[in-house]
């Protein structure tokens, strides 16, 4: 009989490695790259604008790369023509006809591949998941921002 692992980072570290192949191999079918979709989910998440500045160091936070490679991204979306530039106070990055109809197929993909990797998983023991995460999570950012 052999049990289940407990948490650790080869655990997580796995998880997460098999879930992103999920991912890239969707993401590949629409030519989109993870920082691209990312940066995509962003600005859809922030009612379609958000300040440009905001968004690069809610890449380099989240994503933890650096801000090249975070502006890179942007460069792309701006190119496939999936972000616009706005003028504002500050500048601004929207999503357009094409960059809406971009996200709203990415997340209908993403929802269908993350259904059955999730199907018949308790709930309490999601919630217990994301508990212990979103905590792990602090406490790596702490580890950092102490430099």
């Amino acid at each position: 009989m052999t049990t289940a692992p407990g948490i650790n980072g080869q655990v997580i570290g796995q998880a997460h490695y098999a879930t992103r192949a999920v991912l890239e191999r969707l993401l590949a079918q629409t030519g989109a790259t993870f920082h691209e979709s990312v940066a995509l989910n962003a600005t859809a998440e922030n009612a379609g604008s958000i300040e440009r500045d905001r968004l690069v160091e809610r890449m380099t936070s989240t994503l933890k790369v650096d801000t090249t490679t975070a502006e890179a991204a942007l460069a792309g979306l701006l190119a496939q023509g999936l972000l616009e530039e706005r003028s504002a106070d500050a500048p601004v990055l929207a999503l357009t006809a094409a960059g809406k109809e971009a996200h709203r197929a990415q997340r209908a993909g993403i929802a269908s591949i993350t259904a059955p990797l999730y199907a018949d998983l308790p709930a309490e023991d999601m919630a217990a998941a994301g508990r212990v995460l979103t905590e792990l999570t602090a406490r790596a950012n702490a580890v950092l921002a102490e430099g």
